[in-house]
């Protein structure tokens, strides 16, 4: 297998010998279902979709795992130029069934939309830019499963909009939160933070609404920021046990640049979360107070014939999620992780890519070793 991988990469590499530089390329700046709802189509139904496929082999092992990882369907219906519903069935590993995004678009002026249902919460880059043609490495950043629990969503009610004249798109919700208590038992947790407590709009418990907003900025030519928000407490069935529920402040700053061909991205998300003392008495968990994360990410785009192109990438992240914790509760050093992934996506045509990356994994446990992993997959989206 390590001649198989290594003849890939070899491959892979020669391109960058034939590859010309050439234009800018354009940040994406719709995801999916904004792009159902933006068609200008004669027929009402559009459809879309996208899939990821990977093969992981961790270093030394002689058996990798091949999995279909998700693969999603998108129906959009537009009703009239004012009315859109947009929705997401998604598979993942086959045999897992969800309904990822399930909302109805009402555009109450050009620049003001209301939208209700099954959204995403706006939290960083991934959890709303998050098909896998939009991102390199086969997998998605782990900052954005650690502490943004991606693909997360919940049921709501907001508005969205652009604010042209100061080049700011802008979001706002009001949200359904996390679960933390149910049937008596406790669900969040140190090593994922609050990515159990994902409710999915899955006969959700509602015991307290949340807010959530991001503003983004894309006055400068090939840059996008973006600042988000999170605020709200968690959701139990049982709302006379106080310390059934935990506070959640979530803040995100995020960056994307292109130039050329040059293409930076990174990210930073800071989660303070309250009463965490006396929910972890309670529950005998071991969720801490405070989780960070970072990610810094560099691709260079080689563009190869027609719309074929050869990015190599390099990226590092870092994520705690036991970055403070309170009470007598001692910090988990094995939750403190840190990784490299370099690698490289080979994009045959616009939507079609062919990905292949190594992963360097570490953490802060004393004379711990480091973890390697060799990722390679397929990527769709259409």
């Amino acid at each position: 297998m390590r001649t198989i991988k290594l003849t890939i990469a070899t491959v892979l590499v020669t391109f960058i010998g034939f590859a010309q530089e050439n234009t800018t390329i354009n940040t994406p700046s719709e995801n999916a279902g904004q792009r159902l709802i933006g068609l200008s189509l004669p027929q009402k139904l559009s459809i879309g979709g996208y899939a990821q496929i990977d093969y992981n082999e961790p270093d030394g092992s002689k058996v990798g795992k091949l999995d279909v990882h998700r693969l999603v369907l998108l129906l959009g219906y537009k009703f009239n130029d004012k009315v859109s519903f947009v929705t997401e069935i998604e598979y993942e590993h086959v045999i897992e069934l969800y309904v990822e995004q399930a909302y109805i678009n009402y555009k109450a002026a050009d620049n003001i939309n209301v939208m209700a249902g099954l959204m995403l919460v706006p939290m960083g880059i991934i959890n709303e830019y998050h098909e896998p043609t939009t991102f390199y490495g086969v997998e998605r950043p782990n900052v954005d499963n650690y502490i943004v629990p991606t693909t997360w969503r919940e049921i709501g009610v907001g508005v969205s909009g652009n604010i042209n004249s100061a080049s700011l798109k802008y979001q706002a919700y009001i949200f359904n939160g996390f679960k933390s208590y149910a049937g008596g038992v406790g669900i969040l947790r140190g090593t994922d933070g609050l990515r159990k407590g994902r409710q999915k709009g899955a006969d959700a418990i509602a015991s307290a609404a949340n807010f959530s907003a991001k503003i983004d900025y894309y006055g400068i030519p090939g840059l996008r920021v973006g600042l988000s928000g999170y605020f709200g407490d968690t959701q139990t069935d049982n709302t006379a046990i106080e310390a059934s529920t935990v506070g959640v402040s979530m803040i995100g700053l995020d960056a994307r640049y292109k130039y050329n061909n040059l293409e930076l991205r990174s990210q930073y998300i800071h989660t303070n979360l309250n009463n965490t003392e006396d929910y972890n008495t309670l529950t005998g968990k071991d969720l801490g107070s405070e989780m960070t994360g970072f990610y810094a990410e560099a691709a260079y785009n080689f563009n190869l014939k027609g719309e074929e192109k050869l990015t190599p990438f390099v990226r590092y992240e870092k994520h705690n999620t036991h970055a403070s914790t309170a009470g007598t509760l001692v910090p988990n050093k094995a939750f403190d992780r840190d990784e490299v992934l370099v690698g490289l996506s080979y994009k045959v045509a616009n939507g079609a890519a062919f990905k292949v990356d190594y992963q360097f994994m570490n953490n802060a446990v004393l004379g711990s070793d480091t973890a390697k992993q060799f990722n390679a997959g397929v990527a769709i989206w259409f």
